[in-house]
């Protein structure tokens, strides 16, 4: 069992930035990946990003792409995501997840096990 917990939402205006922090405890030795994504009202939950567990793949969807930055560091068990030019089409809740061992793709909600109670990002206009 893995379990991660998410700190760091927050209201900003648009332009700001936020990080969002995902700290994981239990079995994380047998960690895949880590990813964040986030749910609209009124919207599907969609993949945010993603970093493998030793850190050297990361991936984002296209929405975020040189906005958003995934980092880990591996001595806290900790996954930030460093979100900035912040739109208000960011608003939603952000859940941060983990992947148990395998190697599913890292943008499919399937691929991950374990999951946070989310963190909500509110962008003002």
């Amino acid at each position: 069992q893995v379990q991660v917990v998410e700190s760091g939402g927050g209201l900003v205006q648009a332009g700001g930035s936020l990080r969002l922090s995902c700290a994981a405890s239990g079995r994380t030795f047998s960690t895949y990946a880590m990813g964040w994504f986030r749910q609209a009202p009124g919207k599907e939950r969609e993949f945010v990003a993603a970093i493998s567990w030793g850190g050297g793949s990361t991936h984002y969807a296209d929405s975020v792409k040189g906005r958003f930055l995934i980092s880990r560091d591996a001595g806290k068990n900790t996954v930030y995501l460093q979100m900035n030019g912040l739109k208000p089409e960011d608003t939603a809740v952000y859940y941060c997840a983990a992947a148990a061992a395998g190697n599913g793709a890292m943008g499919l909600q399937e691929t991950y096990d374990y999951w946070g109670q989310g963190t909500q990002v509110t962008v003002s206009s």
